[in-house]
């Protein structure tokens, strides 16, 4: 009985995955125009030349304290560009 069985799932499967193995082999013919394109355009938006973000920091100087807002910025080759935005006097 489990050789029946077994011979069963060998023949099973031999006749679903040949078929697909021969599909997979015609594939490679010379039909270069079912080929990927070399070139790949892009619509839309273009990605972002850069990053920035701001950032908020707790400031002392003598008796007053100030919150200072950053806008930091990172550009393509490296550099950090880092501008004071706003300043305001808490105490």
């Amino acid at each position: 009985m489990k050789k029946i069985l077994a011979l069963t799932l060998l023949l099973g499967a031999s006749v679903i995955f040949v078929p697909s193995i021969e599909a997979k082999t015609n594939t490679n013919s010379t039909n270069n125009y079912l080929a990927e394109p070399q070139i790949r355009v892009r619509i839309g938006s273009q990605p972002r030349r850069y990053r920035s973000y701001l950032r908020t920091r707790i400031v002392r100087r003598g008796y007053a304290v100030y919150r200072e807002t950053y806008r930091i910025t990172y550009l393509r080759n490296g550099r950090v560009q880092t501008r004071l935005i706003s300043r305001v006097r808490i105490r």
